[in-house]
């Protein structure tokens, strides 16, 4: 299964798909894809060590495109180029069997940088062997854009859950994405609330939900656990205690379970 993580910044996004990423790593081989700019995914996981992107291994972008990142506009390059080993051997090993294997893909600036293309057709590239190519899991923590799925990636994608909080500003992000998803062919759009203080809360958040004709596979409670595993910099899952993790272990039983439509 593949599985697109987004939503607005600060929802808690990246939280969910970390800790997805190790509960579902203990039943499947998983690779946990950070294709959000903030790249705070490893980080959400309780690797600190810094992660050169694959956006800025320039050296490698050049071998396998034939191009300059940021070379002048008009430069030939290879639009396919040959990258199937690179998420083995680019990514980072969460536990010593790896199990779970996480791959930082860092973003391309748009400003005064020449021509993008090269690291753009790299990042696309990859993305494309894991989820249309790769056997395993594949969770992606996502922008809210969801510029880096093409067309053609897209349709692969199994589903993707956009995680919302109460509040307004979310849920038009969370409409935004509805739209951009469903336009790129993504027929699987499903929602999980996050930081949800009441039943009041969930309710609203549910039924503006409903109106975007996106279904809710769960709700996770606001938990001050969340914000200390954050400060300490462990990951949610050593906090046994946290009932914001007992939700999400919840939501990874649902996922097991969960049946794409066609």
């Amino acid at each position: 299964m593949k599985i697109a993580v987004t939503g607005k910044g600060g929802v808690g996004k990246t939280t969910l798909a970390g800790a997805l990423a190790v509960i579902l790593s203990k039943k499947y081989r998983v690779y946990a894809i950070d294709a959000d700019p903030d790249m705070n995914l490893a980080g959400s996981l309780g690797i600190h060590d810094s992660i050169t992107p694959i956006s800025k291994m320039k050296d490698l972008i050049k071998e396998r495109t034939g191009a300059e990142p940021g070379s002048s506009f008009g430069g030939v390059f290879k639009i396919n180029p040959t990258i199937s080993d690179l998420p083995e051997s680019l990514s980072t090993d969460y536990d010593p069997e790896g199990r779970l294997k996480i791959l930082v893909m860092g973003t391309v600036d748009k400003g005064g940088d020449g021509c993008v293309c090269p690291a753009s057709v790299m990042l696309k590239a990859i993305l494309r062997n894991l989820i249309i190519k790769k056997d395993e899991l594949v969770i992606l923590d996502m922008e809210a854009g969801i510029e880096h799925l093409g067309r053609r990636t897209a349709e692969a994608v199994d589903v993707m859950i956009i995680v919302a909080e109460p509040g307004l500003k979310s849920l038009e992000t969370a409409s935004r994405i509805k739209k951009l998803a469903t336009d790129i062919g993504i027929q699987n759009v499903i929602a999980v609330i996050n930081k949800v203080s009441s039943e009041a809360e969930e309710k609203f958040v549910e039924d503006k939900l409903k109106e975007m004709d996106v279904s809710v596979l769960g709700s996770i409670p606001r938990d001050d656990l969340v914000v200390q595993a954050d400060m300490e910099g462990h990951p949610l899952v050593d906090y046994s205690d946290s009932v914001a993790l007992q939700s999400i272990e919840k939501i990874a039983e649902k996922i097991f379970n969960y049946t794409p439509s066609n």
